[in-house]
């Protein structure tokens, strides 16, 4: 029998190994990745001087989120479910990292308005930003570029440029209740392009693309081959005289990711429950899928209670609970717009859904403020109003106002607006020039 042989341990290995490491001092470097990464909002924010007036409350219309003020929560049913799984202990493990069967199941049911949509076509992630992270991460790659719409919600660029990839954008008119500049989109786009992100409806616009506009934009991306990431966590968050189309029901041949969650339609957005629904033509997106779900791997999946939970909330919410609470959004939407509408030097755009309305500044005639980040920045002073400003979504001398705060403190802000503007407008002298005219007209009359 032969001697066994002596086998060195791993301490015995580093021992006999030269030191290489040169290091005499501390230098720790992030990634590229980190360096690039950044948000436009909390830049935009954090740069502003925010001091509210001390004899006038806090009355904050910029907060995307429906539950801050604690008047819209969530319906009976939904809390139940949860409750539910807590008590059952199902939920307490690990799923599947693109989510538990059931779960995905139930999604699948839930979306079918966006065309056929099996369990395997559905990928939970953690919210929807989540879903957008994940679907730039599969499509983008360093160099290439993406479309987005200006004004847009920051988080997509956010999530591109860390990866090197290039925004482009393409404006949304808001003369046409925001539909985009379909000219110009087709014009961004070349061989380097990865993807057209569609947001409908918008944010921050409140906009709800029709039927024929949203046919337009996936006529667009089929001519150029470019796949489509649609962010419609606003699905359904439609005012009276608008229709929600989902892209990938219009879609022949152009391949979608589809991206929602519970976050806004059922007031959870702390619950982080968002899905990617996988709409694949002639197999564009075989090699996605699996790209896909081996980026769900880095998070090990989503929130396992809620996933449980997730059949019972979407089967069992009804349908009176999403109706009021569109009905709520409407009735501020008007009241703050027929207000808004009246004050000189303001010119608000009416939302067709979602929960937010833009608002545009005759700035030349405020000639105390610069543009719209000194004019919020002055309201927050004298008013105790705050808004965020449209540089946040890349449109200047603008501003977005949040349609989710209780009824009163709506009309209590369009009340303080309206003093603030009255305070600071001027008249130029071609436009006096022109009002006395009409004055005089008027008099001759009589």
């Amino acid at each position: 029998m032969k001697d066994l042989v002596d086998i060195p341990t791993l301490n015995q290995l580093n021992t006999q190994r030269p030191i290489k490491s040169k290091r005499n001092r501390w230098n720790v470097e992030i990634s590229d990745f980190a360096r690039l990464t950044h948000n436009p909002i909390r830049a935009i924010v954090e740069g502003l001087n925010i001091q509210p007036h001390p004899d006038k409350p806090l009355i904050a219309l910029s907060i995307g989120d429906p539950t801050t003020f604690g008047n819209l929560k969530p319906s009976q049913e939904t809390i139940d479910a949860i409750r539910q799984a807590v008590e059952d202990g199902n939920g307490n493990g690990y799923a599947p990292a693109n989510g538990h069967q059931e779960a995905r199941e139930a999604v699948a049911r839930y979306v079918q308005h966006q065309g056929p949509v099996s369990a395997s076509d559905v990928i939970l992630c953690s919210g929807c930003s989540s879903a957008l992270d994940l679907c730039i991460s599969v499509l983008g790659v360093p160099g290439k570029n993406i479309l987005i719409p200006k004004p847009g919600f920051s988080i997509y660029r956010t999530l591109a440029e860390g990866f090197g990839i290039e925004c482009r954008t393409y404006d949304l008119l808001p003369e046409r209740d925001w539909e985009a500049d379909l000219t110009q989109l087709e014009r961004l786009i070349d061989e380097d392009t990865c993807a057209l992100i569609v947001t409908n409806p918008g944010n921050p616009c409140g906009s709800v693309f029709s039927r024929a506009h949203l046919e337009a934009i996936v006529d667009i991306a089929e001519r150029h081959f470019v796949p489509i990431i649609a962010d419609e966590i606003y699905e359904h968050f439609v005012f009276p005289g608008h229709e929600f189309c989902a892209v990938s029901s219009l879609s022949r041949r152009v391949p979608v990711l589809s991206c929602g969650g519970l976050t806004k339609r059922f007031l959870v957005p702390g619950w982080r429950m968002g899905w990617i629904i996988i709409h694949d033509r002639e197999n564009v997106f075989r090699d996605v899928r699996k790209g896909l779900v081996n980026l769900s791997v880095r998070i090990l999946g989503s929130n396992t209670i809620v996933q449980r939970a997730l059949p019972a909330i979407l089967e069992n919410t009804p349908n009176d609970f999403f109706d009021d609470l569109v009905a709520t959004l409407h009735r501020h939407a008007e009241i703050a717009y027929k207000s808004i509408k009246k004050i000189r030097g303001l010119h608000p755009v009416m939302p067709g859904g979602a929960m937010y309305m833009m608002v545009g500044i005759d700035i030349d005639h405020f000639p105390e403020f610069e543009h719209d980040l000194s004019f919020v920045e002055a309201l927050v002073h004298e008013q105790s109003v705050f808004c965020l400003p449209g540089q946040c979504f890349e449109y200047p001398n603008f501003f977005r106002l949040v349609l989710t705060v209780p009824e009163e403190m709506i009309v209590e802000a369009v009340k303080r607006l309206e003093e603030f503007c009255e305070l600071h407008y001027k008249i130029d002298n071609e436009e006096l020039l022109v009002q006395r005219n009409g004055l005089l007209s008027q008099m001759t009359q009589y």
